[in-house]
């Protein structure tokens, strides 16, 4: 009897899971769809704009990443607050991180203004780096609307209700292609802007997404329940406890884009066709690599919820119930980059490619996606645990982990080997496959340790 009670637990945990996760995963699955489309539509118009797409966008997301990543740490006081019974703190949190999204959206439009010297300085070629300073711009000018987006999708996410961000999010995608498609390409009474049309599509669809959000959470019926609009208030206690969680996680989230920044730019010395098939492999990584967000996020919902509660052994089934769930999604995306790699590849290509130059990517692109292949699960498993790790508020640890591994088995290493030893691009991507393998098993240990079992971040509703 005692068998099957645990297993109906177990199952009943796997279902709350995936009513969760899944959502989430399929609204991080319509984020990467949205760029997925993007990289195609550029890489048909161009070699250059896909060449430059990657590099830019991923310069942006870097700058983005530390407010997207400190603005996201609404969803564990949420969720902690949830837990707790704590209504009015989740509304209070929920304006913390908004008042955080303003400070975000002034500092990205001033970055915006570095864009000349920044791609001087990375010194790609001249017609790549044109390009890739116009899509950073515009992804810079408007990147407050995407932080502001994510800050109000926790009102959502931080209470497990996850299909109205999924909603929202897909809505958003079905906007942004064929819009993108439209712009790029100059069809049904649209410009051709080329890349400058894609980042344009882009921004467009987060104001879009953010404003959706606004429209459902400012209403009487969550302001009566949540005080969504009353306790707008700002709050310097609750917002220091948020700065001094969520800062961490919004370091270590720039970290791990950093890594892949460097990583790409690095390549990009290379040559431009080692730079684009390394951002073609990178666009299709990307089908695991954000949906396996979706499953942190949930994790760290369920992980925030059961420390609000005072349940830190519910917060372990969690964990490794969402591991079992994510790991299985993971095993059918290695076999299709090993044994149906071809297929993928030519989805970034144009038709008209030179027949050396298409030879030249598909060969390499091939062996590219082997080495994804390899990373792929401990790259999951960093994810998943570093969301559970997220969700008791162990930020801090994350943040010094991903910072010191990063440093010593990829900076280093990458930097040497390139620029002293004239290494070459499957070096580069072995040095990767080390990095990620080393950061999963110091952030499993972590986690098996179970000190942040102890750790608490919200206060008494009497605080708030």
């Amino acid at each position: 009897m005692i068998v099957n009670n645990m297993t109906f637990f177990t199952l009943a945990k796997y279902k709350e899971i995936l009513r969760i996760s899944l959502p989430l995963v399929l609204s991080m699955g319509a984020t990467t769809l949205m760029e997925f489309t993007d990289r195609i539509f550029l890489g048909r118009y161009s070699l250059d704009a896909l060449a430059a797409s990657m590099p830019a966008g991923i310069t942006s997301f870097l700058f983005t990443s530390f407010f997207i990543g400190t603005a996201g740490y609404v969803n564990v006081f949420i969720a902690q607050y949830t837990g707790a019974n704590d209504r009015k703190g989740v509304g209070a949190s929920l304006w913390q991180g908004i008042y955080f999204s303003i400070f975000g959206a002034i500092a990205m439009a001033l970055i915006a203004l570095t864009a000349v010297r920044l791609f001087a300085f990375i010194d790609h070629v001249p017609e790549v780096q044109k390009l890739e300073v116009t899509y950073f711009r515009i992804l810079c000018y408007g990147t407050g609307a995407s932080i502001l987006g994510t800050t109000l999708s926790c009102f959502y996410s931080g209470r497990g209700l996850t299909r109205n961000v999924m909603l929202v999010h897909i809505i958003g995608t079905l906007f942004n292609i064929p819009l993108d498609y439209a712009v790029i390409n100059g069809v049904w009474g649209f410009p051709e802007l080329g890349i400058q049309g894609a980042a344009l599509a882009t921004v467009m669809s987060w104001v879009l997404i953010a404003s959706i959000f606004m429209g459902l959470i400012f209403n009487k019926k969550y302001n009566k329940r949540y005080g969504v609009w009353d306790i707008r208030q700002f709050n310097p206690a609750l917002f220091k406890r948020l700065m001094k969680f969520g800062i961490p996680g919004g370091v270590q989230f720039f970290l791990d884009i950093l890594a892949f920044t460097f990583f790409i730019l690095i390549v990009g010395r290379l040559g431009k066709q080692e730079l684009a098939v390394t951002n073609l492999v990178m666009s299709i990584n990307a089908l695991s690599y954000m949906p396996m967000f979706g499953f942190s996020m949930g994790v760290s919902t369920l992980v925030g919820q059961a420390m609000g509660g005072g349940k830190p052994n519910l917060a372990v089934i969690a964990a490794n119930s969402t591991a079992h769930i994510a790991l299985s999604y993971v095993f059918g995306l290695v076999l299709l980059f090993v044994f149906f790699p071809i297929p993928l590849i030519k989805m970034f290509l144009p038709a008209d490619m030179p027949p050396a130059e298409l030879k030249f990517i598909i060969d390499r692109g091939i062996i590219l996606l082997r080495f994804v292949a390899a990373y792929l699960f401990f790259d999951s498993i960093n994810i998943i645990y570093m969301g559970v790790l997220k969700g008791a508020g162990d930020s801090r640890f994350i943040m010094w982990s991903m910072g010191i591994a990063s440093v010593l088995f990829l900076f280093i290493p990458v930097w040497v080997g390139i620029t002293n030893f004239g290494m070459g691009l499957y070096f580069s991507w072995t040095c990767i496959t080390i990095y990620l393998f080393m950061l999963c098993l110091i952030i499993f240990t972590r986690f098996y340790k179970g000190k942040w079992k102890t750790i608490r971040i919200i206060k008494q509703k009497s605080e708030i």
